[in-house]
């Protein structure tokens, strides 16, 4: 089963709650939260994983 990362953008001026990803083909190991972007508020420096 593809891995589902969940995000959180920790920017107070943003509106996105939270959103998860869901990788639908391999992705290297080394890929984590710090390659993506917010999609709401474009930012680069302000998404944390959700661990659970």
């Amino acid at each position: 089963m593809p891995a589902t990362l969940e995000v959180k953008c920790t920017d107070s001026d943003c509106e996105m709650d939270m959103f998860e990803m869901h990788y639908t083909y391999d992705m290297p190991d080394d890929v984590g939260v710090a390659d993506f972007v917010c999609p709401y508020c474009r930012g680069t420096d302000c998404l944390e994983a959700i661990e659970l």
